[in-house]
């Protein structure tokens, strides 16, 4: 009985140790693998949300939402007169900066990099101008959180190396009730 005794204390220790190794695990697990705070720079995107153009006319619908974990953002667009499109959009911890790649129903495709800038999320890429002999078109979109929670997304182009730009689309967006 004494034996007994003995072994007890050293049977709860290893219980113990058994316990503490199987926490640590289930804890390890449930980390999230894009838990730091630039994963989470680009959330005052994620919602569903009407798309108004500058005179409050109706451009279209946008849902987004966290996906994989909650490692990358996904848009889902539907446009007011027709079209949709898709973007996957993530931050890369191994070169800083945020990635989106845009696909849309026409086929077309536009893939971005950039950073948050003050508030705005600021994103541009270049592709070779369509229909230009050799020429190379420079896009940027900037997405501002604004007052009351709604965000503008400005999306401009550039045929002149970022010289001159264009609007290609000026949205504000709402959430939806």
């Amino acid at each position: 009985m004494s034996s007994m005794r003995s072994r007890l204390p050293l049977a709860l220790l290893l219980c113990a140790v058994v316990i503490l190794a199987s926490a640590g695990t289930l804890l390890a697990q449930a980390k999230p693998g894009c838990a730091a705070p630039e994963y989470h720079q680009f959330d005052f995107w994620i919602g569903d949300w009407t798309v108004t153009d500058p005179h409050g006319n109706a451009a279209g619908t946008n849902r987004i939402e966290r996906i994989l974990d909650g490692c990358v953002l996904q848009e889902h667009w539907l446009g007011a007169k027709g079209g949709g499109g898709t973007s996957l959009n993530m931050w890369d911890a191994t070169d800083g900066r945020w990635h989106q790649v845009w696909m849309d129903v026409s086929g077309g495709m536009l893939q971005l990099r950039g950073k948050l800038e003050g508030s705005s999320m600021v994103m541009s890429g270049e592709h070779p101008t369509r229909g230009g002999a050799g020429g190379v078109t420079v896009e940027r979109i900037t997405w501002t959180p604004l007052a009351g929670g709604n965000v503008r997304q400005l999306w401009e182009s550039s045929g002149d190396g970022g010289a001159t730009w264009t609007t290609q689309f000026d949205g504000t967006y709402v959430r939806k009730p």
